[in-house]
């Protein structure tokens, strides 16, 4: 199989309601249309949530990075390409990129993602599931920025909470993974992101929060401009961290 049928390349429009005051596209919805990209590419594959889900199973993501030096601006084309870097028994690396309208490639994001039982949430085996075809778009597309890192969170003081809403739930009944992004950077204030830019951002997720459950935020300025971030559910169980560098 040739590399340009393993990778996915699809085309957007940085819409007016998707960017911020300053014109330029939120985190939040570069990473869902990151995650959309992933669910094309699978779909088109045979390994996207339709399929999964008549089998009883479902991906979740586990890690994202993402790392840019600029940001598509209000209504201008951009694309995104998406490919599998490496499939593992219980995980599966996914890597993207992000591509201005001139082709310039902007920004760069790795992904590791899990498929799970619906009923069970456990993990599947993913070289024997479907006869371990996934390996079969395995592609070697360089992806140059660092894997996704180990954050550690000490501050024990909170700095805000959050109660889980009707606007924070997906389809699954939990928190979406985005959403989390979006609390994350709203603890942060205005003034950073008018002489600031997100150059490097991840998001680990360790368990998932629900509709009325309270979330804790916690953070650690590690170095000037780096912050990493711990959200708890109801003041016990750690749901995601994160890690913010700007410039």
């Amino acid at each position: 199989m040739s590399v340009e049928n393993k990778i996915g390349t699809y085309n957007f429009i940085a819409e007016p309601f998707h960017v911020d005051f300053n014109g330029r596209l939120t985190m939040g919805v570069l990473g869902n249309h990151l995650l959309n990209c992933a669910g094309f590419h699978a779909t088109d594959r045979g390994f996207g949530m339709i399929n999964l889900n008549e089998e009883n199973y479902t991906w979740v993501l586990s890690r994202l990075a993402i790392e840019l030096e600029d940001m598509p601006y209000q209504y201008e084309e951009f694309s995104i390409q998406t490919w599998v870097e490496n499939v593992y028994r219980l995980f599966t690396d996914r890597n993207f990129a992000i591509i201005n309208k001139e082709g310039k490639k902007i920004g760069y994001a790795r992904s590791v993602w899990a498929m799970i039982n619906i009923d069970t949430r456990k993990p599947a085996d993913l070289l024997t599931l479907h006869g371990g075809s996934i390996v079969d778009y395995i592609c070697d597309e360089p992806c140059p920025i660092d894997k996704p890192s180990r954050i550690k969170v000490t501050n024990k003081e909170c700095i805000a909470k959050h109660i889980a809403k009707y606007s924070d739930i997906d389809v699954n009944g939990h928190v979406n993974s985005i959403r989390y992004i979006e609390h994350i950077l709203d603890l942060f204030p205005i003034e950073i992101y008018k002489t600031k830019r997100i150059k490097r951002f991840e998001m680990a997720y360790v368990a998932e929060s629900y509709f009325g459950d309270e979330l804790s935020f916690y953070m650690n300025e590690v170095n000037p401009n780096e912050y990493h971030l711990e959200v708890k559910k109801n003041d016990e169980e750690v749901v995601c961290r994160s890690k913010i560098i700007f410039e």
